[in-house]
């Protein structure tokens, strides 16, 4: 008797972060769960727009004149200076920074991402969403905090190191901390769930964007641009919400159901109702086709959606205002500020179209199958970038925009149909981790894909090739990109019942849960459609709407 008395003991002094803490009782509302998911990716979503940060940064140091003194690597006429003149910005007080050097943070950003989830997204699976997800907010929001203080004393090397590898770090364990508890949730709808979730990935940077806008407006003085006052300001907002989002996260019991739903028996071939381990995941092919698939998706899209404003300025030039007579390198500085703003509203348009795939496509994908909507996205991509080239040349500014929007929407889609396609193939007790270890595919496409558009739109523009043909063999090189996606998705079999771990192992698992259960779910709560609920979702909807509506107001410049 004393030592069930002692276990009891033990099992009621459960940690705050400790993931039987969060097993919540079987009435458990679950629609309150997503807005947790969202809450995190609204925020970490912000690094698609912190190049909303680059102009203000690259005259921010002031010679004894109040103008601007140069940047490090103002005389720079080769790669190699360039990256001399990085070197050099790292830490001199005395020059100031490129986009070039600031654009590095990017890269940091996307191939963090991909490390970091990898890395500890079986650490993930051990100690549960609520605990990876306030280790997210420290890292994102002190990122910020960092890079305030890399500002404040003009030293790029913070700012690399704040936002860019310890937020990068954050930002990998962020994204990935609610895949395995929604699908897990909505084993019925594991495409809509999931893509409710990353589609606030996608969303986060029309909030952060205007907002960061706003604040550096509010803080700008004539010695400031106000960057770092912003940083600190968004790093404290930042982390009250991801808080909010980490706490909210709950599990579900056991062998929990959704109420008169019954699993569906052999209905698919391709959703397994087996359990694949961590440890055995990536020696399968199906692993390593699924990193392609996403992979190829992912190089075809990032690249194009990173150089959407001067693609659409230097192919369609003048006819972007109404006078097809003048050529992109013919721009006066008023017509430059035309093209600006339509390339502007063209940007926009994709950010929407991102978010609203990602919803829209996995969503699908519970009706049509993952393998079917994979398809989807490489055929019509490769329709889309083939015909790209004669849209151009026709002159056909609505149409290519449409080609391009319905890419960026099959661009989001892909990211959010992933983890379901994952679970579908390898089950759910560790999809989680599998999906960390998948991002890697995002982090080389990162590279990949920026590296293939700049490339090849540099070397043709120094060979002279006028700039409204410059992105037409880019063009065709991105649909070969979607070919190989096809033939790899078209490659992808239900595993082998070798790879699946036995009912005992997974029953020995979900048991560490079961017998701490009882002890902490009457500290849970209900739950219930009710005021929670209303909150939690008006608390991450009201700001993805205000977003919405100022990424819509830019994008009517196109149609003016």
């Amino acid at each position: 008797m004393a030592s069930t008395g002692q276990a009891a003991v033990a099992d009621n002094h459960v940690g705050l972060l400790d993931k039987e803490r969060i097993i919540a009782p079987a009435n458990y509302n679950r629609w309150l769960v997503p807005p947790a998911a969202l809450a995190i990716h609204l925020c970490i979503g912000m690094a698609y727009g912190f190049s909303v940060f680059w102009k203000p940064l690259q005259g921010a140091l002031l010679g004894a004149d109040g103008k601007a003194v140069p940047e490090c690597s103002a005389a720079a006429t080769t790669f190699g200076e360039k990256a001399a003149g990085t070197i050099q910005a790292l830490f001199t007080t005395s020059c100031n920074w490129s986009q070039f050097d600031l654009g590095w943070m990017y890269t940091l950003f996307f191939v963090l991402l991909g490390t970091s989830a990898a890395i500890w997204g079986g650490w993930l699976e051990r100690v549960g969403p609520r605990r990876a997800g306030v280790v997210a907010a420290f890292c994102w929001s002190g990122g910020f905090l960092i890079s305030a203080l890399g500002v404040y004393i003009h030293q790029l090397w913070l700012m690399w190191l704040g936002s860019g590898i310890i937020g990068g770090c954050g930002l990998g364990l962020g994204y990935i901390s609610p895949v395995s508890t929604l699908i897990k949730w909505f084993p019925d709808r594991r495409g809509m769930a999931t893509g409710m979730a990353i589609m606030g990935f996608g969303g986060g940077a029309m909030i952060g964007s205007p907002l960061a806008t706003m604040l550096m407006n509010h803080y700008a003085t004539p010695t400031s641009p106000g960057v770092w006052e912003t940083f600190i300001t968004l790093g404290i907002i930042y982390f009250v919400f991801m808080m909010g989002g980490a706490f909210g996260y709950r599990l579900p019991p056991a062998g929990w159901k959704p109420h008169d739903w019954t699993p569906p028996v052999n209905s698919n071939a391709m959703i397994t109702t087996g359990n694949v381990d961590l440890k055995d995941a990536h020696k399968t092919l199906q692993f390593w086709l699924i990193w392609a698939v996403l992979c190829l998706n992912v190089s075809a899209g990032i690249g194009i959606i990173g150089a959407a404003s001067p693609m659409l300025q230097e192919t369609f030039g003048g006819r972007l205002f109404g006078d097809p007579s003048v050529g992109f390198g013919q721009f006066s500085d008023a017509q430059k500020a035309q093209a600006a703003l339509v390339g502007a509203a063209f940007v926009g348009l994709f950010s929407l179209f991102n978010i609203a795939g990602r919803f829209f496509w996995a969503s699908l994908s519970d009706k049509i199958g993952r393998k079917l909507t994979y398809f989807t996205f490489f055929t019509l991509g490769f329709l889309c970038y083939a015909a790209a080239p004669t849209f151009a040349t026709l002159g056909m500014l609505g149409v290519f925009a449409a080609a391009f929007c319905l890419i960026a929407s099959m661009y989001g889609g892909g990211f959010a149909t992933i983890p379901a396609y994952l679970a579908d193939i390898f089950g759910t007790q560790y999809v989680g981790a599998i999906h960390g270890r998948l991002l890697t595919a995002w982090s080389t496409a990162g590279i990949v894909g920026p590296v293939i558009v700049n490339y090849m739109h540099d070397t043709r523009k120094a060979a002279g090739v006028p700039y409204d043909q410059i992105y037409h063999p880019i063009f065709y090189v991105l649909a070969g990109l979607l070919v190989a996606g096809f033939i790899a998705n078209l490659l992808i079999r239900p595993l082998d019942k070798k790879w699946f771990m036995s009912e005992e192992e997974v029953a020995a698992l979900q048991a560490k849960l079961k017998s701490r259960v009882a002890a902490v779910t009457s500290a849970v709560g209900s739950g219930g459609f009710d005021i929670r609920a209303l909150l939690a979702w008006a608390a991450v909807g009201i700001p993805l709407a205000w977003g919405i509506w100022i990424t819509l107001e830019k994008a009517l410049a196109l149609f003016r």
